[in-house]
C-alpha cells in the first residue's frame, strides 16, 4: 500500500476499556479487530485504558503514602503489569523499566512530603495508561501488526476553565475537540496504519499532565475521533451494548440497537454505565457514529449511536438509576417575589466549585441534587455549603438518595399515559421530581434503599408490559442469563382438534385437564406446605372443581354460594377442607359459615367490634394487611392503605384485646399481598411477617401465606420456581414444626388450562391503526379492560404463517375499552379465521356478563 493512498484512508477510533486489555486472550482479540479494520480500508487509532483495577490501586497508593502507611500497592501494580507482560511474551524490563523508575520517584516524593497536589496526583495516575499502551504496542508489533505509539499528552490539550478549582483543573479537565488539521496531517503521515495512544490523559496550556476524570478513556476516544474527523468511533466493552436498564439489576432489560445522540446522552448522564457522559457531545457535533461493541463477540452489531433513532420500539427507552445522591432542601418565606434569591443560592454552590445535577423550585423553597462524590472530595464542602446557605435560608441535607430516570423522546407528550407509573411510588416519599427542559427524561429522587424495587416495577410497567416492546431485541436474561426453555402449551399440540371444535361452536372456552394436573402436582410437591386451598373464584366449572378435589386440594371460598357449591358437589367432604374468606360481608354470612363448620377468616375489625357474640368460643383466622402489595395493576394489589382487604398492623392490639375479652380463639394468621407474583421468596417474606405476630397471638398454629402465584404470560418471563419457593420456606418450617403453612392459589392452578376460541368478523384500517374484530369481547373476558391484563393471542388458523401485521384485537361490545389485545403481531388475518386467546382458564368465564345482551363464550372441558 503506498503512503499516498494510506494518507487518504479514513480514520477509525477503537477504544478498549480496562477489562478488555487485561489478558492475553483480550489482546489476541484486539489484534484481530484492528487488523480486520485495516483490511476494510481504515487507518486505526487504538485508545486504551489502564488494566482493570490499576487506577484504583494507584488511588490507594497515593492515599496510603499521604497517610504514612507502608502499603504494598506499588508492588501490586508492578506485579500486575509484569504478569501481563509475561502473558503477552514481552520483556517487561525492556518495555516498562523507565516507567517503573519514574513512578517510583514520584512515590518517594509523596512519601516524604505526606501530600500529593492535584498536579502530582495526575502524574501518578497517568502511569496506568502509559505502561499499558507500551505493552500493547509491543504485543501487536510482535503479532505482526504495523503499529506505532503516540503520547496522548502531546495530542490533547485541555480547555482553560477559570471557575474550576485546582482539583477539577488537573483531575477532571475537558479538552478542545474541534477538527485539528495539524494533528490529522501528522497522524496521516505516520508510516504505520495502526497507532496506539492512551485514554484518560491530556496536557494543559503549561504542558502539565492532566486527567479527564475517571472513565475518561471514552472521552479521549471521542476527542480523537472529532479531531481526526473519523468515520466512526467504536467503544469496546465487556457488555453487549446499551440496554433499557442495568441488566445486573433487571435481567429483563432489553438490548437497544439504535439510539440518537440525545437519547444516549441522557442515558449516560442519568446513570447508564456503558458510556461516559462527556463522550457523546463531541460525536454529535462532528456527526460521527459511535458504536458500542462487545469484546467477547466482535461480530455482534452492538448499539449504534448516531443521528438516527429506533422509533419503532417503546417511547421510554431506558429506566436508569443512580445512587450516591445528596439532596439540598433550601426553604425560606423570603423567596417569594425576592429578586435574585435563586442567584444567591447558586452563587453558594459556585463558590465551592460544586455542580448541581437536578433542581426543583416552589414559591418558598428550592431543592437541588448533588453527586455524593462532592462529600468525598474533602475540605468540608458540604459543611461550607450549609454554612453559606443558612445565612439567608434554612438548608438541610437529605441522603443517601438515588434517582430513577425515565429516558425517551417527547416525555411531555405521554404524561397522560403515565398515571399507572405514579402508582408505583405509593407509600414511597419522592424527594425531588424533575422533568428535563429538553423533554428527554423524567427523574424521581427517592431513598436509596428503595431504588432497586421501584426501578424493577417501572421497567415492568413501561417496557415489559408495553406491547411495542416486541420490536426491541431479546432481554439480557434470554441471551446471557440462565436459559429459559419455552414449554409447548397444550393448545399448540391440540391445534387441529380446537379448530374443528370452533367450526361447530364459537365463541368457546376450552379447558384442558392435564394442565390442571401439572400445576396441582407442582404444589403438592411442596413438603413445607400443609394444605393448598384452591381459590375457586378463579374458575368454578364443576369439572374443574371435581379435578381439584380428586387431586387432594382444598377449597377457598369468598361467598356463601361458593361454599354451598362445594357442599353440593362433595356432600361428604371434611368441612376443614373449606376456607371461607369474606370481605365486607353481612353478619349472616359469618353465622352461616360458623354453622357449617368451615374455616373462617375475618379480615376487618368491624365484625369483632360489633358482632363479637357470634365468635365466642370459636376458632378463626384473621387476615393481616402487610402495609404493601404486589402485582401488575392496582386492582390486583391487595395490601396497603389503598386496598380494602385486611386488618392493618396498627389495629392488631385491638384485635387481641377483643379476642381476650370475648373468648375468641385466633388460631391462624393470613396475609395476601397481590397477584401474578413470580419471585419465589415473596411467600417467605409473608411468613416472616406473620412470625413477628406470634407473641401477640400465642394460640396461632396456622400461617396462611395467601396466593398470588403467577404464571408466564409473555415471552422471556421466567416461570415461578415452585421448588425454590418450597426451599425458601424450609428453615421456617424446621424452626417452627408445629406451625401449618397454607397457600391459596387460584390462577396458578387453572389459568393455563383455558383458552378462548373466537372467529374473526371484520378487519379495519384507520390511519395507522389496524383492527381485527372477533365475535366476542369484554363480555367473555374482562381482564384486559379491567386490569390491563396481557393474554397471548394467536391466529390458530394461520399459526404457521409469518407474523407481519401490527394489530389491535377488539370485540363487538359497544365500549371503547372492548380491546382484548393492543399492538399484536399477527399473520395476514381474514374473516372466518379462528383466533385463540391463551391463559384464560382463570378469571375468564366466571367474570363474564351478558352486557349488550350478548351471550359470553360457552365452556368445554377436555378430560
Amino acid at each position: 500500500m503506498s503512503s499516498v493512498s494510506q494518507e487518504k484512508m479514513p480514520w477509525l477510533v477503537l477504544k478498549f476499556g480496562g477489562t478488555s486489555v487485561s489478558s492475553l486472550e483480550k489482546w489476541q482479540s484486539i489484534a484481530k479487530i484492528a487488523q480486520a479494520r485495516v483490511d476494510q480500508g481504515f487507518r486505526v487509532l487504538i485508545v486504551c485504558s489502564a488494566a482493570s483495577q490499576i487506577s484504583n490501586q494507584l488511588e490507594k497508593l497515593i492515599a496510603s503514602l499521604i497517610a504514612g502507611e507502608q502499603g504494598d500497592h506499588l508492588e501490586k501494580i508492578k506485579h500486575r503489569y509484569r504478569d501481563l507482560a509475561d502473558q503477552l511474551g514481552i520483556d517487561d524490563n525492556t518495555v516498562l523499566s523507565e516507567n517503573f523508575a519514574n513512578l517510583s520517584q514520584l512515590v518517594e516524593g509523596i512519601s516524604l512530603l505526606k501530600e500529593a497536589s492535584p498536579r502530582v496526583h495526575a502524574q501518578v495516575m497517568a502511569f496506568g495508561e502509559l505502561m499499558l499502551t507500551r505493552l500493547g504496542v509491543a504485543y501487536l508489533a510482535q503479532a505482526g501488526l504495523s503499529v506505532a505509539w503516540r503520547d496522548a499528552r502531546e495530542c490533547l490539550q485541555t480547555l482553560s476553565d477559570p471557575v474550576a478549582n485546582e482539583a477539577t483543573q488537573y483531575l477532571a479537565a475537558r479538552c478542545l475537540h474541534e477538527y485539528d488539521e495539524d494533528l490529522a496531517t501528522a497522524f496521516a503521515q505516520a508510516a504505520e496504519p495502526i497507532l496506539m495512544t492512551q485514554g484518560f490523559i491530556a496536557h494543559n496550556d503549561r504542558g502539565e499532565t492532566v486527567l479527564l476524570g475517571r472513565g475518561g478513556s471514552d472521552v479521549s476516544a471521542a476527542y480523537f475521533a472529532a479531531k481526526l474527523a473519523a468515520a466512526r468511533c467504536e467503544i469496546w466493552t465487556d457488555v453487549p451494548g446499551i440496554y433499557t436498564a442495568n441488566p445486573q439489576q433487571i435481567p429483563e432489560a432489553r438490548y437497544l440497537r439504535f439510539l440518537d445522540y440525545d437519547e444516549a446522552q441522557e442515558i449516560a448522564s442519568m446513570g447508564g454505565k456503558v458510556l461516559h457522559p462527556n463522550c457523546i457531545g463531541p460525536m454529535k457535533r462532528a456527526s460521527i457514529p459511535l458504536h458500542v461493541k462487545f469484546t467477547q463477540d466482535p461480530d455482534r452489531e452492538g448499539t449504534v449511536v448516531s443521528n438516527q433513532s429506533d422509533d419503532s420500539g417503546v417511547q421510554i427507552k431506558s429506566i436508569l438509576t443512580k445512587s450516591g445522591i445528596l439532596i439540598f432542601s433550601i426553604e425560606t418565606v423570603r423567596m417569594w417575589h425576592q429578586v435574585g434569591f435563586l442567584g444567591d443560592v447558586f452563587q453558594c454552590f459556585k463558590k465551592q466549585g460544586v455542580s448541581i445535577d437536578l433542581i426543583s423550585t416552589s414559591e418558598s423553597s428550592v431543592t437541588v441534587s448533588l453527586d455524593r462524590s462532592v462529600a468525598l472530595s474533602g475540605a468540608g464542602v458540604i459543611d461550607k455549603l450549609l454554612e453559606d446557605l443558612n445565612q439567608f435560608a434554612r438548608a438541610k441535607v437529605i441522603g443517601p438518595c438515588a434517582s430513577i430516570s425515565l429516558v425517551g423522546h417527547n416525555i411531555r407528550a405521554i404524561l397522560h399515559k403515565l398515571g399507572g407509573v405514579f402508582e408505583v411510588f405509593e407509600s414511597q416519599q419522592i424527594h425531588l421530581l424533575s422533568q428535563a427542559a429538553n423533554d428527554l427524561n423524567l427523574t424521581f429522587v427517592v431513598d436509596e434503599d428503595q431504588v432497586g424495587r421501584i426501578a424493577k416495577k417501572l421497567h415492568t410497567v413501561l417496557i415489559d408490559q408495553n406491547p411495542r416492546s416486541q420490536y426491541l431485541s431479546k432481554t439480557w436474561q434470554e441471551e446471557f442469563g440462565q436459559h429459559i426453555k419455552r414449554s409447548t402449551p397444550w393448545w399448540e399440540t391440540q391445534r387441529e382438534t380446537l379448530l374443528e371444535m370452533a367450526k361447530n361452536t364459537s365463541p368457546l372456552y376450552a379447558y384442558n385437564q392435564s394442565s390442571i394436573d401439572d400445576a396441582a402436582e407442582q404444589l403438592l410437591s411442596c413438603d413445607t406446605v400443609e394444605h393448598v386451598f384452591y381459590a375457586m373464584k378463579a374458575n368454578s366449572h364443576p369439572n374443574i372443581l371435581r379435578r381439584i378435589h380428586v387431586k387432594g386440594l382444598n377449597f377457598e371460598c369468598v361467598s356463601p354460594n361458593e361454599v354451598n357449591s362445594i357442599l353440593e358437589l362433595f356432600p361428604d367432604i371434611d368441612r376443614k377442607r373449606i376456607l371461607f374468606t369474606p370481605n365486607f360481608a353481612a353478619r349472616e354470612e359469618y353465622e352461616q359459615a360458623i354453622a357449617q363448620g368451615v374455616y373462617l377468616t375475618v379480615d376487618s375489625l368491624y365484625p369483632l367490634q360489633h358482632w363479637p357474640e357470634i365468635f365466642v368460643g370459636k376458632d378463626i383466622l384473621i387476615r393481616v394487611d402487610p402495609g404493601h402489595g404486589a402485582g401488575h395493576h392496582k386492582f390486583v394489589i391487595t395490601g396497603g392503605d389503598a386496598s380494602k382487604f385486611g386488618i392493618p398492623l396498627a389495629y392488631l392490639d385491638q384485635v387481641h384485646a377483643l379476642a381476650e375479652k370475648h373468648n375468641i380463639n385466633i388460631v391462624g394468621l393470613h396475609v395476601h399481598s397481590g397477584s401474578g407474583i413470580l419471585q419465589p421468596d415473596n411467600w417467605r417474606g409473608s411468613a416472616e411477617l406473620l412470625l413477628t405476630l406470634l407473641a401477640q397471638f400465642p394460640d396461632v398454629h396456622i400461617l396462611n401465606l395467601g396466593g398470588g402465584l403467577g404464571i408466564v404470560e409473555r415471552p422471556g418471563q421466567r416461570a415461578l420456581d415452585v421448588t425454590a419457593l418450597n426451599e425458601s420456606l424450609k428453615d421456617i418450617k424446621s424452626q417452627h414444626p408445629k406451625l401449618a403453612l397454607w397457600l391459596e392459589p387460584g390462577r396458578f392452578l387453572v389459568a393455563q388450562s383455558g383458552v378462548i376460541l373466537a372467529k374473526v368478523t371484520q378487519t379495519k384500517l384507520k390511519g395507522d391503526s389496524y383492527f381485527v374484530g372477533i365475535e366476542t369481547g369484554m363480555n367473555s373476558l374482562i381482564r384486559p379492560a379491567l386490569y390491563g391484563a396481557y393474554h397471548e393471542i394467536v391466529n390458530l388458523t394461520r399459526f404457521e404463517d409469518p407474523k407481519r401485521v401490527m394489530t389491535n384485537i377488539v370485540g363487538p361490545i359497544c365500549e371503547s375499552g372492548d380491546t382484548l389485545g393492543y399492538s399484536r403481531l399477527l399473520p395476514e388475518t381474514q374473516e372466518g379465521d379462528v383466533l385463540l386467546i391463551a391463559n384464560t382458564g382463570a378469571y375468564g368465564r366466571v367474570m363474564s356478563s351478558y352486557y349488550n345482551q350478548r351471550e359470553p363464550a360457552q365452556e368445554y372441558y377436555f378430560d
